[in-house]
């Protein structure tokens, strides 16, 4: 007994050290006796977490077998990459239609693929959060997706379009289209794009409805300005748990749309935004907000609760406004003579952080900086 709860020690304080946050690493392990033979089995992303695990244990019983899995699983063979074919792909908690959505992956947005179970593959996207995923994804080996990544591309800019079989806007659809939506440019024709999924299909997309991506990039302005300016166009968009795109978006999904819109990658979560970006105030003192901050709310540590929970996020405007996912995109306000004063919001205001200015820091990624489209 005692020397299975050293064991589960090890294994706990392993797992604190090489993954904290499980929405971003797998460490999953347990262990069993069989005869006298001590059996790991699960699986982890870490191999360094794998390693540290096997050294230790060995350290209180000499008879161990090693039936951990490493992540990406070797069954997968060299396709341990993939590009993401449908509009928003939708990523969920486990391997089953039931589970919940988490997240989603836009249309050519690189995934690495780490495991696959029946029809579904857990994946993990460029903000390194993990889910799994039905369909939705091209599997590809590394040269492959190199290969995909340096061809020219179109991002759609409108918040929702649609591609065609033929440079016609009257003739049969090929699929649905959000902002952010990246497909390789095959050429043009008149008013169109020539398309090409990463599944294969061909298509045309308007070009009042994207842009090329190298002139995108070139034109977008960082600026808070900016950053207001298209929050602003998600007006109305239903809250949806899980969403990232202009279908409809949680609190998070909606700062990392936006953001995203402007060429940069933030964390996926509302807890894991707040670690980065400049602190910019923590005492309420709104008058030193500028637009595009991010403001966090939830629940301080206190001695009931010693550990900090941020549960929600929105987008400073200026002059005390934010603009954030509730119910619907809407704005709201800090100060309590303003019509559009949030008073719940406002009690359990945490911080506002920057990330204009801090742009390739840690958690605040250019997009073709980012490991994944390289």
């Amino acid at each position: 007994m005692a020397q299975n709860k050293d064991i589960q020690q090890i294994i706990q304080s392993i797992g604190e050290q090489y993954a904290p946050d499980k929405r971003v690493e797998v460490f999953d392990i347990k262990a069993t006796n069989r005869g006298d033979t001590l059996v790991l089995r699960g699986e982890t992303t870490s191999e360094s977490a794998r390693d540290e695990l096997l050294a230790q244990v060995k350290t209180v019983t000499t008879h161990v077998k090693d039936s951990i899995r490493l992540l990406p699983d070797k069954k997968l063979g060299e396709e341990t990459w993939g590009v993401v074919y449908n509009s928003a792909g939708i990523i969920r908690y486990a391997p089953t239609y039931s589970a919940e959505m988490v997240s989603q992956a836009l249309m050519g947005m690189p995934v690495r693929i780490l495991d696959k179970k029946g029809g579904w593959r857990r994946v993990q996207t460029p903000d390194k959060y993990i889910g799994w995923i039905s369909g939705s994804v091209q599997p590809m080996t590394k040269s492959s997706l190199q290969q995909y990544v340096n061809q020219p591309k179109i991002v759609v800019t409108s918040m929702y379009a649609q591609s065609f079989e033929r440079a016609d806007a009257k003739s049969q659809p090929v699929s649905d289209l959000v902002a952010g939506d990246m497909i390789a440019l095959k050429g043009t024709k008149g008013k169109f794009y020539h398309v090409v999924y990463a599944d294969g299909r061909e298509a045309y997309v308007q070009k009042s409805d994207a842009a090329n991506v190298n002139d995108w990039l070139k034109d977008i302005e960082l600026s808070g300005e900016s950053i207001v300016k298209t929050a602003k166009r998600f007006m109305g968009v239903p809250y949806v748990w899980g969403g990232t795109c202009t279908k409809g978006v949680d609190c998070s999904g909606f700062t990392k749309s936006v953001y995203f819109l402007h060429g940069i990658i933030l964390a996926r979560d509302a807890s894991q935004q707040a670690l980065y970006g400049k602190l910019i105030d923590e005492k309420g003192d709104f008058d030193t907000l500028q637009p595009g901050d991010l403001v966090f709310f939830g629940r301080k540590a206190d001695d009931e609760n010693p550990k900090e929970r941020v549960v929600h996020v929105g987008i400073a405007l200026g002059n005390k406004k934010f603009i954030h996912a509730s119910d619907y995109i809407r704005i709201a306000s800090f100060d309590p003579n303003d019509p559009f004063y949030d008073e719940y919001n406002t009690n359990r205001y945490l911080r506002t952080k920057r990330i204009i200015g801090e742009v390739n820091t840690k958690g605040i990624d250019e997009i073709f900086k980012n490991e994944f489209y390289k």
